[in-house]
């Protein structure tokens, strides 16, 4: 393999601590290490037992649980949230849970510039990024900002033992999009080719040992692991096609975060694969096969996710005019996207047969 002799890599400040057990132990001692005392706690319903604990442990320097994080994080959601937070006196913000709560917690850091720690409880790798999204009448706004990337993310993997079967899949399928992607971002580098391929190699070893096993603690362990290897190529380069294409099928027609990451990818990766080899070589060795877009495909119906755009509640009459969405601001893609390209991966992705280049 030829090797990139031009590159530009940047590193943020972050710091990580990961250990079982961390969530409840090593949060206050990084509150406290950022000089911070009145921390608001942000998280979605589902994780507020989770969330709760976390704010005892933080005790005085807890200055309220705000849980009403959702999915593609509404504009509305980011109001209340800001206003909750200056009502609290906060001077940093504690977001606890899946991609929803950190996509909060990074919304309260924008408009108020607060300091946010991340304690995460899937894969979805936003803690490791300066990216920030909001969904404003319907679209899905992106930016990259440093001011919302978590100053300290608390790695727990005993936080992710009650992540139901299905979401474990499909987060980890998720984290998985984000170091393809990066592999042929045009701001890959060799030390992001080599997070990827081992974020993508044991995320893609962990999570059989967890569909037959979700208690296993070593393998819970490899796959946050994984996450934060595939979140961190996320942060350091640009996405293309297949990140584009969720995020409208996500802010424009409501379709679940991770579930559409695990429906979309193969088909992407197929479409951007003949423009993109390098990235196709270290994939294929990761995997260990000679076809990436069907084993990723085979690894997602294995694994009892969903295959189809159809399963997950797109309507046929939605392709077009989402494909027009896709094609229609410029992005950076190995491949030039157009309205015809974006729709036969979206009718590719609607039918959920296997992927073809």
């Amino acid at each position: 393999m030829t090797f990139q002799s031009e590159f530009s890599y940047e590193t943020r400040p972050v710091r990580v601590v990961f250990r079982p057990g961390a969530a409840v132990t090593a949060t206050p001692d990084e509150a406290a290490r950022l000089g911070l005392r009145r921390l608001l706690v942000v998280c979605g319903s589902r994780g507020e037992p989770v969330a709760r604990a976390v704010a005892d442990a933080l005790g005085d320097t807890c200055a309220g649980v705000h849980a009403e994080a959702r999915m593609h994080v509404p504009a509305e959601d980011a109001d209340r949230a800001v206003a909750v937070a200056r009502a609290a006196g906060a001077d940093g913000c504690v977001a606890v849970g899946g991609g929803s709560a950190i996509g909060l917690g990074k919304a309260i850091a924008l408009r108020t510039g607060l300091p946010l720690i991340a304690v995460p409880s899937t894969y979805s790798g936003s803690e490791m990024t300066p990216v920030w999204g909001l969904t404003e009448q319907g679209a899905k706004r992106t930016g990259r900002d440093p001011v919302v990337q978590p100053r300290s993310v608390v790695y727990d993997p005993r936080l992710t033992l009650s992540l139901p079967v299905p979401l474990t899949v499909t987060s980890g399928v998720n984290a998985l999009a984000h170091a393809v992607e990066a592999l042929y971002a045009p701001d890959a580098s060799p030390l992001v080719s080599v997070m990827a391929e081992e974020g993508v190699r044991a995320m893609a070893g962990a999570l059989p040992h967890l569909a037959a096993d979700p208690r296993d603690l070593d393998a819970r362990s490899r796959a946050l692991y994984a996450a934060w290897l595939c979140g961190a190529c996320l942060g350091a380069t640009t996405m293309g096609l297949h990140h584009k294409m969720c995020h409208v099928l996500g802010g424009s027609f409501g379709l679940p975060h991770a579930e559409t990451h695990t429906v979309v990818l193969p088909y992407a990766l197929a479409h951007n694969a003949p423009a993109a080899p390098q990235a196709l070589t270290v994939l294929e060795r990761a995997l260990g096969t000679d076809d990436v877009p069907r084993a990723l495909w085979e690894l997602a119906g294995r694994l009892g996710a969903p295959r189809s755009l159809a399963e997950l509640g797109l309507t046929e009459a939605d392709l077009a005019p989402a494909a027009a969405r896709v094609a229609g601001e410029p992005y950076a893609n190995p491949r030039p996207v157009t309205g015809d390209g974006a729709l036969a991966v979206l009718r590719a992705a609607y039918g959920g047969g296997p992927p073809t280049a």
